[in-house]
């Protein structure tokens, strides 16, 4: 779905137009030329969630602009107000989330099944190449989900085999997901993305351009601040942690805490099924209590999994951010020190090995 009914369709063509309105320096007052209009006929949670994902795009436009340091500390009424009632309603901040520019930004281009995003931000082919990847990482992750119900049930069942296949489902999973991720260097160029794209996708908290957040003129009467989107916000490598039982929390103290805020930032949906995934039977404590080793290496498969997933994330913030910059230390979308948040999230996730 890429189109919205009247008066909802001003929004879609601002949004389709970003980077010609930016280039043109047009886009602000275009923005400030809409009119406010009701959500309460935007019915349906595709065309909600497409109305948010364009909003989100031409929030991120409206304030960062062309990207030079001019930047806009309030969003006006005639789009904040829409936006906030809308984000409200589907219990997602008013800001461009993972869920919005990876999970409901693409659509088939043709009957061979390739892919297109809906909305591009400035810096050409990047927007595609970058918001692509990201989700074809997440589809081959996500396959993993199907065997959830099997592994609970072999755990409950004390079904040794049962479990063992599970878990090497899901290795094999998280092994297509790396093969995914290094298509990255494929499609999206280094200098690109840290000059052009990374700014359009860079929030207002614990940001020093916005130091007080961003007013939403109508809605609140005092400046917000939300994170930018980041891989943070997606469900899947969580869920996983979740599922093997690597606990975040035991690790660095500030790396945990962002991790489940940036719970937040996700559908309603995926929290919820990231709260009841914690409620379920332990598999670790199951691998731990039988004490055999081909069940515990088939268990220490998937961590490794994640390991080297995350390392290879750090690898390619090294290359796209950290080599760019000619900096030790900078900050991710999200607003973290991003080399020092992963180097703790990896460091953690290999803690829950299960030595001999």
């Amino acid at each position: 779905k890429e189109e919205l009914p009247a008066p909802y369709d001003e929004w879609i063509s601002i949004a389709k137009n970003l980077p010609e309105l930016i280039d043109k320096n047009e886009l602000r007052e275009k923005v400030d030329q809409l009119k406010i209009h009701s959500i309460d006929a935007l019915k349906g949670h595709k065309s909600q969630r497409l109305a948010h994902l364009a909003l989100g795009y031409i929030t991120m436009a409206y304030v960062w602009n062309q990207g030079d340091g001019d930047v806009r500390k309030v969003l006006p009424k005639n789009i904040a107000v829409p936006y906030c009632e809308l984000s409200e309603k589907l219990g997602l901040p008013p800001i461009l989330v993972y869920a919005d520019c990876v999970l409901a930004n693409w659509k088939k281009k043709d009957p061979n099944g390739n892919m297109d995003i809906l909305f591009w931000f400035p810096g050409g082919d990047c927007s595609k190449g970058f918001f692509l990847v990201s989700l074809l990482v997440e589809i081959a992750a996500a396959s993993a989900i199907k065997v959830i119900p099997d592994l609970f049930k072999a755990v409950k069942n004390e079904d040794q085999n049962a479990l063992q296949k599970a878990l090497c489902y899901i290795a094999s999973c998280l092994h297509q997901a790396h093969k995914e991720f290094e298509q990255i260097n494929d499609y999206v160029d280094p200098s690109t993305f840290f000059n052009v794209l990374r700014i359009y996708l860079s929030g207002w908290k614990g940001n020093s351009q916005l130091p007080e957040g961003l007013k939403y003129e109508g809605f609140w009467n005092t400046p917000q601040k939300f994170a930018g989107g980041s891989a943070a916000q997606s469900s899947i490598f969580q869920c996983f942690d979740v599922l093997l039982g690597i606990r975040q929390s035991s690790g660095d103290e500030s790396a945990s805490r962002f991790l489940q805020e940036m719970r937040n930032y996700m559908p309603p949906a995926h929290q919820e099924f990231l709260l009841s995934l914690e409620s379920g039977p332990s598999v670790r404590e199951f691998v731990l209590s039988k004490g055999d080793p081909k069940l515990r290496a088939d268990y220490n498969e998937c961590v490794n999994a994640m390991v080297s997933l995350r390392n290879y994330h750090l690898q390619m913030v090294a290359k796209y951010i950290v080599i760019p910059s000619n900096k030790q230390e900078n900050k991710g979308t999200g607003g973290t020190s991003v080399m020092t948040f992963l180097k703790s999230v990896r460091g953690t996730t290999e803690n829950f090995l299960l030595r001999d």
